[in-house]
């Protein structure tokens, strides 16, 4: 709650003179002042951060929390993704992790027909690298119309085509594989779903990694009997990275390494706004706000059992609407200015404003003379 100040005391006095004190009773103690300046605070601070948040989200997004980095992008426009990248990168495989958790990596070996794997208790999932299998040693034979058979180690030491077997020699040129390679990728796209997992809680304090689709099955493209390893998913490795909780301490552990990325606008930290740092506008607009939530504060206070008051010997009625209805319309008129200033202050109706002021001058410096005399 708002402090008690000199400055605090004099706005209460406002307030309580505009709603008609001391001639009229105003049923308003300081504590309720201060719970409603506190809404009106908030209320403008709604407005004014979400503007900042909106004009600056595009050197915001990705940014660290904690970092200076943040202040930077309130300041400057930049668009530096390279670095953006890196740093969400770096977070997604856990290398900016904090405290004594140690990121470790671990896989499981694909059966066919299988779709759930257990993950031990006491791992914190940090990332499941969960992808299509490598296509460059198909590719290594494909452009010449024989199968690499694994024998050997694989990598096309062994087989048929128009080149022939070369004595374990690489037959394929490598600038081939490379191309064959992606074109391979490309049509993995088109031929098969994308690769897609979710974790869920099991048993024990253990983790369950369901794989989607589940490998071997008619949803899959590829052999799945283990000659062509490098179409089947079957008998790949999926790897998954984690923080070792084994201690028992797995609450703390998802704390301390929380995603502290910018990724959505409510996730942008600012602070909360004191009524003693505001420069005079602004209180003056915080000021009709107070006096617009404490015309309708009042009204409800006056209007319970419907405004009705015994007094001896009869009974009075309180108009409790007129404070209700004034309250409401002031606050919309003061939002609806304060909305429409803002819009006014947005980088690119600024910018705009500066253009006209720019063409302005260029129109008035095409009828000044040019200052040649003629002697």
């Amino acid at each position: 709650m708002t402090k008690i100040t000199e400055e605090i005391q004099d706005l209460f006095w406002k307030v309580r003179v505009t709603l008609g004190a001391p001639i009229r009773a105003v049923e308003l103690t300081d504590d309720q002042l201060c719970g409603l300046l506190d809404v009106c605070i908030e209320d403008y601070a709604e407005r004014a951060q979400n503007f900042v948040v909106d004009n600056n989200w595009i050197a915001l997004y990705g940014k660290n929390i904690n970092n200076i980095d943040l202040a930077y992008a309130m300041s400057v426009r930049a668009l530096d993704m390279s670095k953006d990248y890196s740093y969400w990168f770096s977070k997604q495989v856990g290398l900016q992790q904090e405290g004594p958790w140690e990121l470790k990596k671990d896989f499981f070996t694909i059966e066919k027909g299988k779709q759930v794997y257990t993950v031990p208790a006491g791992r914190v999932i940090n990332r499941v690298m969960w992808v299509n299998p490598p296509t460059t040693q198909a590719a290594l034979f494909a452009n010449y119309g024989g199968i690499d058979i694994g024998f050997g180690g694989g990598y096309a030491q062994l087989g048929g085509g128009a080149y022939g077997p070369v004595g374990g020699f690489y037959t394929a040129p490598a600038a081939d594989v490379a191309y064959m390679a992606t074109d391979l990728q490309y049509k993995n796209r088109l031929l098969r779903s994308d690769l897609v997992y979710k974790v869920t809680a099991g048993p024990e304090g253990t983790h369950l990694i369901h794989l989607l689709s589940t490998p071997g099955s008619k949803l899959h493209f590829g052999l799945t009997n283990g000659i062509a390893g490098a179409l089947s998913l079957v008998g790949c490795e999926v790897w998954y990275t984690y923080y070792d909780a084994s201690k028992g301490d797995v609450d703390e552990c998802m704390r301390y390494n929380a995603n502290d990325v910018l990724l959505s606008p409510d996730q942008v930290p600012l602070s909360k706004i004191d009524f003693t740092f505001l420069n005079e506008p602004t209180k003056a607009i915080v000021r009709q706000l107070l006096i617009a939530k404490a015309k309708i504060t009042l009204g409800l206070i006056r209007g319970k059992f419907s405004g009705k008051v015994s007094i001896p010997e009869a009974e009075m009625q309180m108009d409790y609407n007129m404070l209700i209805t004034q309250g409401n319309d002031e606050w919309k008129s003061v939002m609806d200015r304060l909305d429409k200033r803002l819009e006014r202050l947005r980088p690119v109706n600024v910018m705009k404003e500066n253009a006209e002021l720019a063409q302005q001058m260029l129109e008035i410096q095409k009828h000044t003379p040019l200052g040649i005399y003629v002697i």
